[in-house]
């Protein structure tokens, strides 16, 4: 019965892969003049519609990570309702990564002090509703509430009933004595994984590739941490507050691996994991960490999420096609913030994740 039951959503989700846009679509965009001339070019793709939805209240750069944010809400529904009964809650829980990613939005504008209409709009929403909601987790009417609290505690304090503020009330005493929201979103983001995975377990054998998957993204956020601290020169003691555990990595691994001089020695102690030999060269001119996200992206995409679209009849390719919408909303606004700060074409394709 699972595999009748995968069979229909592997039906259902070939039918929306038709709308992933091309190589030579992207190649377009790239050489488009204007964040104008990228939404004329998206208005003849399955971004059409939310384009036209929200043309009367945005324009230009804002037009488009507005429609992008609620395209990929669309596609998740989408995805979410493909899923038979025995992988929804690995689907849910996977989802609300967009929670956190609303939650970090919410509370980093509050200890900045930034007014809602400034926060409101980049929220990962569908019509002002937040793509966590789709894997059931906070209210549309809930959001609009915690987003008038006017600070930090407010927030987190509205949060309580939801888990989410459990988890955050006890770093808010360290938050309020060093502005630091750090831990607070590490605690979030190490729960977060850590029921990821336990919503993993092996029911038909097959999710061995997606727990690999997502060890391997514990990795990759650990390892941009470690690269942002030694970029800042912080101190070891910091950094271990802001990893998480469960990746293939061990933090005593990651933490031992600090004591390097600068962050490409530091890079280069990963090489069993990630071979990064042209991200460190392309770092040593940019001094840019984004080499190292996109190097590291690629090649989880190369060694893992490909994997699951081979896997059919399964969760497996749920999750590539989760991903796949993930990277390609992704690669669209890093396009799209690329021509509005006039980099150029070569290095908005650096930018790029596949």
């Amino acid at each position: 019965m699972g595999a009748s039951q995968y069979a229909s959503s592997f039906g259902r989700l070939q039918s929306i892969a038709i709308n992933f846009l091309s190589e030579d679509v992207l190649q377009n965009l790239l050489k488009a003049n204007s964040v104008t001339d990228i939404v004329k070019q998206l208005e003849s793709t399955w971004y059409g519609e939310e384009i036209k939805k929200s043309a009367s209240v945005y324009n230009g750069a804002e037009l488009l990570e507005v429609a992008l944010n609620r395209q990929l809400v669309e596609t998740n529904r989408v995805i979410s309702e493909a899923t038979p009964f025995a992988g929804k809650n690995a689907v849910r829980t996977y989802l609300s990564k967009w929670d956190l990613y609303n939650i970090e939005l919410i509370l980093s504008s509050k200890a900045m002090g930034r007014e809602i209409t400034e926060t409101e709009s980049l929220l990962v929403s569908s019509r002002n509703v937040p793509a966590g909601i789709a894997a059931g987790n906070i209210p549309h009417d809930e959001i609009k509430i915690i987003l008038a609290e006017t600070n930090v505690d407010g927030v987190v304090n509205k949060l309580a009933k939801y888990g989410y503020g459990v988890v955050l009330m006890k770093y808010l005493d360290e938050f309020q004595k060093t502005g630091d929201m750090g831990p607070m979103m590490s605690a979030l983001h190490a729960e977060y994984y850590q029921k990821m995975l336990e919503s993993l377990k092996f029911f038909q054998g097959d999710e061995g590739a997606i727990r690999e998957l997502i060890r391997a993204e514990i990795d990759k956020k650990n390892i941009l941490n470690l690269l942002k601290a030694k970029d800042s020169n912080l101190e070891k003691d910091v950094v271990s507050k802001h990893l998480i555990e469960n990746g293939r990595i061990s933090t005593k691994e990651l933490l031992d691996s600090y004591e390097v001089k600068d962050v490409a020695e530091l890079v280069g102690k990963f090489d069993s994991y990630f071979k990064l030999t042209d991200a460190i060269e392309q770092y040593k001119t940019s001094k840019s960490l984004i080499d190292f996200e996109v190097a590291i992206t690629k090649i989880i995409f190369e060694n893992n999420v490909k994997k699951l679209r081979n896997i059919a009849l399964s969760i497996g390719n749920i999750f590539y096609f989760i991903f796949r919408a993930e990277i390609e909303h992704e690669n669209l606004k890093r396009i799209t913030y690329g021509k509005r700060y006039d980099l150029s074409t070569d290095k908005i394709k650096e930018m790029l994740l596949i």
